[in-house]
């Protein structure tokens, strides 16, 4: 057989480990950032995807259009897309996004918890709203969202759940207690249901980012030579990751390449968790 013929073949293989066809997904925070990443790459390995936002924050970002472009994306790549318009900061939010993403794709066979907010506040300076919004949306929300999904997942005989913590979860910054405790809450919680959920065929993980270039970071990046610095003395890969590096990883996690993974913390982090520094 030629060696192209091999190679295309050898390809089709590879795909198939990591394929998503007919998969139903649900990707909170799906407009932007590595969100939008994890939504691409679904789509490209074969699933049909529901892309959550909160309007307000894309706006805030500077990008109104971020769900529809992202679903437009979507369709692109030959899937069913829909946008899901949420504020999480509101409960039964959550819970209303995913009976949503049920009626419009049938179902819901991976859910991945990439929502959040931080602020970057003094612990004795927080205020009492900044730690309640935080609570409600890093945390509440999650339970909701936990809560409304698995159930079809457990029927189904499979499902992929992956929330999306911190490399805050093991090295804090003063400066995102709260954050950082709520992150480590919300991998507590799937490490918890892991171990009901796999008898059952569904697998519950936490992929934990380093620094990574994203929208939340953009007026870090202001200054070139200070984000140069800050890239270099961030991990001993000494770069900042990228978010379509967070969606490969994510992608092993969901599709039936992970079918054997649950119950881990992937630290996608150049290495910063090793203690580096």
């Amino acid at each position: 057989m030629p060696h192209d013929e091999i190679d295309t073949q050898n390809a089709l293989l590879l795909a198939h480990r990591f394929s998503m066809a007919g998969r139903r997904a649900l990707v909170t925070g799906g407009s932007v950032s590595i969100g939008r990443e994890i939504v691409r790459v679904f789509a490209e390995a074969g699933a049909d995807v529901a892309v959550h936002s909160a309007r307000a924050a894309d706006i805030a970002f500077g990008q109104p259009n971020a769900a529809a472009d992202a679903v437009r994306e979507v369709h692109e790549r030959g899937r069913r897309g829909v946008a899901i318009d949420a504020d999480f900061a509101e409960p039964g939010q959550a819970t209303r996004c995913v009976h949503d993403a049920i009626a419009a794709l049938g179902g819901v066979d991976v859910l991945v918890v990439c929502a959040s907010i931080q602020y970057r506040t003094p612990f004795l300076e927080l205020p009492a709203d900044q730690i309640e919004r935080q609570i409600q949306i890093n945390f509440r929300a999650t339970i909701e969202l936990l809560q409304a999904a698995l159930p079809g997942m457990k029927d189904n005989g499979w499902g992929r759940v992956l929330t999306i913590g911190s490399i805050n979860q093991t090295r804090p910054e003063s400066d995102l207690a709260v954050y950082a405790a709520l992150k480590s809450a919300q991998h507590n919680l799937s490490f918890n249901l892991a171990k009901d959920y796999a008898p059952h065929g569904v697998t519950i993980n936490n992929l934990s980012p380093g620094l990574v270039i994203t929208e939340r970071n953009r007026w870090r990046r202001q200054d070139a030579a200070k984000w140069a610095d800050i890239q270099k003395n961030s991990a001993p890969i000494e770069r900042a990751g990228e978010a379509s590096e967070m969606a490969g990883a994510a992608l092993l996690l969901c599709s039936d390449a992970g079918s054997f993974i649950t119950g881990i913390d992937l630290q996608a982090t150049g290495g910063r968790h090793l203690g580096w520094q």
